[in-house]
């Protein structure tokens, strides 16, 4: 196995928020794609009180050369899983919220459904809401669901290069997919922030990311991350090289003259800073939140007048 460089070590800090964010989703039983991907940045930003909450199970029915997220028997969504998500946005006292989930071809919807719901109860408690989207085998009437349930950045990853889609990715995902669900989110919300990532450091050439870059610009995509592949263990595919920082910043330059807001460093996964992101690119939800409350607030005096 290749040996890590320098900048790849990270110091591990469990203090303060980290105990309290881990203690309040243990007692909720809600995931995170913290653990299941295992993120080398679930210290820092438990410590900071965020996390980005998987729904939908912890198995996956699609098996991609990068992930560990296990495969096994798939159960039925859990009715309940929304309202403990809002739960822990209210405990937690979040204001920024990512909901993410593993890929569920068993369900005739994806999953849409239940993920509208998390995104409507998430807004409930007063959260702006980051969605990270499967591709719904590239059904529309899914991805409306969610759209229409009003998230303010809907991100999808597209992973990696086309060139290398079929040796990283399971073989059901598709580059051409992947910006049909992009592009296709901005045509049914031109409002909506949309965003995807790229691990480097499996094969991809300079000339390759940048290509990716302009094909997700021309989708429309709003926010971009760049990051360095991690192998999790010896059954996923091997690293072929790690990425130097200077790197990283000289693509995040051609990445911001593309017109993205862009994160780029060998740390960064799609979630990570995610809020400041979404500020970066002139999201704000402040509107769309107190707009939510008046909702709420108007909906609660009717009912309490018997209308």
């Amino acid at each position: 196995m290749m040996a890590k460089p320098d900048w790849l070590k990270v110091r591990l800090e469990t203090a303060g928020k980290f105990a309290e964010t881990s203690k309040a989703l243990f007692e909720l039983g809600l995931s995170t794609v913290c653990d299941g991907a295992h993120c080398p940045n679930k210290c820092e930003c438990w410590g900071k009180g965020t996390a980005t909450f998987m729904v939908l199970g912890e198995a996956c029915t699609r098996r991609c050369g990068f992930c560990t997220v296990k495969n096994g028997v798939m159960e039925r969504p859990d009715e309940t899983e929304p309202e403990r998500l809002a739960q822990a946005v209210s405990r937690l006292r979040l204001n920024y919220v990512v909901v993410t989930s593993v890929t569920r071809d068993d369900l005739p919807d994806g999953g849409a459904a239940h993920f509208a719901r998390c995104v409507e109860e998430a807004k409930k408690a007063k959260a702006i809401v980051e969605v990270l989207i499967p591709d719904f085998s590239g059904r529309i009437e899914s991805l409306r669901l969610v759209v229409d349930a009003g998230p303010h950045v809907l991100g999808h990853n597209i992973e990696t290069v086309r060139e290398l889609t079929g040796k990283v990715r399971d073989p059901r995902a598709g580059y051409e997919t992947s910006l049909s669900v992009l592009r296709m989110s901005k045509r049914l919300n031109p409002e909506i922030k949309t965003k995807s990532s790229l691990m480097l450091g499996l094969g991809e050439s300079r000339e390759q990311v940048v290509r990716t870059m302009k094909d997700l610009r021309e989708a429309k995509v709003d926010i971009l991350t760049l990051g360095q592949y991690l192998r999790p263990s010896d059954r996923q595919v091997p690293v072929e090289r790690y990425v130097p920082p200077k790197e990283f910043a000289e693509l995040k330059e051609v990445a911001e003259k593309m017109g993205f807001a862009c994160s780029a460093g060998p740390f960064v996964r799609s979630s990570y800073m995610a809020k400041e992101m979404f500020e970066k690119c002139g999201g704000s939800g402040t509107d769309d939140v107190r707009r939510e409350r008046g909702r709420l607030a108007t909906a609660s005096e009717r009912a309490h007048r018997g209308f």
